[in-house]
């Protein structure tokens, strides 16, 4: 199952997204089975998820996802080896009433329609762009940068919590406690 004659795809997934997990639907491009599961939707898992694709098939993997932008599609892009493929959402609820005229929706069956629509309709959906390596060196870094902010918040609120036990006063006299005048002056 190709889906250009450019690049040869060593397997192709279908994800459905959402704000809290992820189904996927995997089919290695030497078989015709399909394997489902599911991922959260947090950075780690991802970037989990993606690493794993990438040893076990080793090499570019097509992924159709219902999406053009947002967080699963700017997740997937800082991957060399994953070309991602958006789904119009129209086309893939047209496809889903096609074999399922109730018209009910689960997400792993979705997430199959997704990888379906994809193979056998390779000339109707384009890939995404892939960023540069710049761009992704830059996402890496904006990444790392709100994970220090994150680490910054955390620690701030441990302290301010130990702070309202111990000596709550402190907390009245300065409005800005992520200072160097502020942390200078719990240390004297």
């Amino acid at each position: 199952m190709e889906l250009s004659s450019k690049e040869h795809f060593k397997a192709y997934v279908g994800i459905d997204w959402a704000d809290k997990k992820h189904d996927i639907c995997l089919q290695p491009a030497d078989s015709n089975s399909r394997e489902f599961t599911n991922i959260l939707h947090t950075a780690e898992a991802i970037d989990e998820w993606a690493k794993k694709l990438h040893k076990r098939f080793k090499g570019p993997i097509a992924v159709a996802v219902e999406l053009s932008k947002g967080p699963i599609v700017y997740a997937l892009q800082k991957y060399d080896f994953i070309v991602v493929f958006p789904i119009d959402p129209t086309k893939l609820a047209r496809y889903r009433v096609a074999f399922k005229p109730s018209r009910a929706k689960d997400d792993p069956t979705d997430a199959e329609f997704a990888l379906d629509l994809m193979c056998r309709y390779p000339d109707k959906f384009k890939p995404l762009r892939q960023q540069g390596s710049e761009v992704r060196k830059l996402m890496y870094l904006v990444e790392q940068r709100r994970k220090f902010v994150d680490d910054k918040r955390r620690f701030s609120n441990r302290l301010i919590n130990t702070l309202k036990q111990y000596y709550p006063q402190i907390l009245d006299w300065f409005a800005h406690r992520d200072t160097l005048l502020f942390c200078n002056f719990i240390i004297r």
